[in-house]
Parts: C-alpha cells; structure tokens; sequence
C-alpha cells in the first residue's frame, strides 16, 4: 500500500509538471514559473493529491482521521505542549544556521538562489494567489507532506530497517524534495525534531503544528522582515 501512495503521487506529479511544461512551450503566461496556472498544478499535483490519496490510505488500513492526526480531545494537550515550544525555540536556530551557510557561500563566491516558496511568494501578483499560497504553506503543506513523511514513510522505514537509519533516512528525504542547497541542513534538522515529535506523541498532529508554526514564521519574515529589522535598528 506504500508503494501504491508513492506510485500515485509520483504519476500525479509526472502529469502536473508535463501539464505546466506544455502550457509554458505553447506560450501561456499563466504557466511561467510563478504564473497562477503553475502555482496551482505544481502544487496541487503533489501536496494537493496527497490530500486526495490520505482517505483512501487510512481505510485500506482501516483506521481514521482521529486516531492518526491525534484529534482526540483527550490527546491535545499532550500534543500542544511538545510541539509549539520545541517549534519556537527552533526558528532561531535555523535563522542563524542559514545565514550562517548563506554568509560562507558568499564568501567563496558562490551567490545562493533565493528559496523557491519565497521566489513564488514575491512573484504572485494577484492578492487572492497570495492568499492561496499562504494558506498552502500554513496549512495544505505541512499536513501533506507530514503524512507522507512522518505517517507513511518513516514508519515504512522504521519497520524493515533500524529505527535510527529511518529516522534519519526520511529526514534526509524530506530536505532533498525542497531542492534547496543552502536550507538543506536546517530543513534536515527540522525533520529530525518533526520525526522526534511524531515518536513523542505516536500522531501526526503535533509535527504538523510545529511544521505550520515553521512555516508562518517564514511568512511573516517575508511580509514583515524589513519592517522588523527598521524597528529594533531605530530602538
């Protein structure tokens, strides 16, 4: 059944990149990289058909959303309390481990790519495709791809190797997927907490969380950054 998901989502992918690369050649402007058309397919085709894919996972394992996402009103707290001060007391961490390794790239003359989701972010023009994609980092993100990661693949893993080599395989997997060289190391850090989190609490909804928190930190960085910076530079 894990390899019938990854099958899946790799053919939803394979068919949203071609759809985009067809649209591109013929000359749409929707489709250019951060063209609404792309923006939609490229991550609907992944995180958006992996919200597709979960229902019919979870009743072939014949289990529901409650018990795998830790919606049970007598497991919230359990949940809360790991998961935003561990996702707090990590946005400095991985603030000052990327400016440090974006500092050492420029120092060797190696200029880095802006991230990706910022990239696409600075280039929606439109006030409703920006909602979308905050909405899509905040939300549709983070539940998607914990579930492949931590709910699917990691106990995958876990269960035909050594608890530590899936722990950090997937981890692994989860920072190469966001094809970004100079976060590479604080997202794979990032996953080592989200995979800590998810043995924690034996759900999903604690990772998430702090998967979420991650990323409105990065949203309001990049909406409030340089105001950010003036005030505690005037103060």
């Amino acid at each position: 059944m894990v390899l019938w998901l990854c099958a899946a989502q790799a053919v939803a992918l394979c068919a949203g990149l071609t759809v985009i690369g067809v649209f591109q050649k013929i000359g749409f402007m929707a489709f250019q990289p951060t063209g609404a058309g792309a923006v939609l397919i490229g991550t609907l085709s992944f995180q958006g058909a992996t919200w597709i894919l979960i229902p019919f996972f979870l009743r072939q394992h014949h289990v529901n959303w409650r018990d795998v996402f830790g919606l049970r009103r007598t497991e919230l707290n359990r949940i809360w309390f790991p998961a935003i001060p561990v996702a707090i007391a990590f946005l400095p961490v991985a603030a000052l481990l990327q400016a440090v390794l974006i500092y050492l790239c420029r120092k060797i003359g190696w200029s880095p790519e802006t991230e990706a989701a910022v990239t696409v972010l600075a280039g929606a023009q439109s006030l409703w495709l920006q909602a979308y994609l905050v909405a899509f980092y905040i939300i549709v993100g983070p539940v998607a791809e914990e579930f492949i990661f931590r709910g699917v693949l990691y106990p995958f893993f876990k269960q035909r190797s050594h608890p530590m080599l899936a722990w950090f395989l997937v981890s692994f997997l989860f920072a190469l997927v966001h094809w970004d060289l100079v976060a590479f190391l604080p997202l794979f850090l990032l996953a080592l907490i989200l995979t800590w989190l998810y043995e924690l609490t034996n759900n999903l909804l604690a990772p998430i969380t702090a998967h979420a928190l991650f990323n409105i930190a990065g949203v309001i960085v990049f909406y409030f950054g340089e105001k950010i910076t003036h005030f505690f530079h005037i103060t």
